[in-house]
């Protein structure tokens, strides 16, 4: 099974566009990690289309919120339906299991120890100041701590959050996650 993990930082935001709306948002920078070949990639919007070969292969998109977030944002890029292809969103999963959402922050604290590096506000500024690095290396942490968050949960059936100086344990049921899609081709491009 061909696995990615991805996450987006934004030239703006849900205020600046006046929509709660990601698909209203214009990208600045994507990162995924590739399970198959153990790397990291990075994409400039200019760059989307060395991206679409690897999604083609995919048969599961790993993100948080990504379901709401990232994949809307990212298919309007794209001429095909990148919904069609089979996604796991680790901030749904949480939400089956606690009945609320947790930020990717309290998440990576509380099971790996670790906090994200800035947030998608500093990102945009980034943006603004031209400091592409920057955002490259925040965003690749954040796909870093949801690649660790789901491999974490694989071998434990569970997360922790932390809230103030609390560590919470709750469990995550992870045994359909690494099911096969009924395809393994994704036939998402318009022919």
């Amino acid at each position: 099974m061909k696995k990615i993990v991805l996450d987006i930082e934004t030239k703006n935001t849900f205020s600046q566009v006046g929509s709660t709306d990601a698909a209203r948002l214009d990208l600045s920078l994507l990162v995924v990690y590739d399970f198959e070949t153990d790397r990291y990639q990075s994409f400039l919007e200019q760059e989307l289309p060395k991206l679409w070969p690897l999604l083609e292969r995919t048969d599961l998109i790993i993100g948080y919120n990504s379901d709401t977030f990232d994949i809307p944002l990212l298919n309007k890029y794209y001429s095909g339906d990148l919904t069609k292809i089979k996604s796991l969103d680790l901030l749904v999963e949480i939400r089956k299991s606690l009945g609320r959402r947790l930020s990717l922050d309290m998440v990576a604290a509380g099971t790996l120890g670790a906090g994200k590096s800035g947030d998608g506000l500093a990102a945009v500024r980034w943006w603004q100041q031209g400091e592409i690095e920057k955002i490259r290396h925040y965003c690749q942490e954040d796909v870093r701590l949801t690649k660790e968050l789901y491999e974490y949960a694989l071998a434990h059936q569970h997360l922790r959050y932390k809230i103030i100086q609390e560590v919470k344990q709750f469990p995550i049921d992870t045994s359909r996650w690494d099911e096969p899609a009924s395809s393994t081709l994704n036939y998402t491009l318009p022919w």
